[in-house]
């Protein structure tokens, strides 16, 4: 994976945390409370990381779908 960039904006009692990779311009956004900026940064490059296909999850594995409609 390469570099991931950080954004974090305060909107009130929410921090809204956006991960972006730096090679292909992708990004992922999670929201969570102020008072844990590590865990709602945690969740955004996670997030990122799946979106990417690179997994993330138990074992690193992203999860496939039986048939129709996607694996959240």
């Amino acid at each position: 994976m390469s570099e991931i960039y950080i954004e974090m904006q305060r909107k009130g009692a929410y921090l809204k945390v956006t991960a972006i990779d730096a090679d292909t311009a992708e990004e992922a956004t999670a929201m969570g409370p102020v008072n844990d900026p590590e865990g709602v940064k945690r969740l955004a490059v996670l997030k990122l990381k799946n979106k990417l296909g690179q997994g993330g999850g138990p074992g690193g594995q992203k999860p496939s779908s039986p048939g129709r409609g996607t694996v959240v």
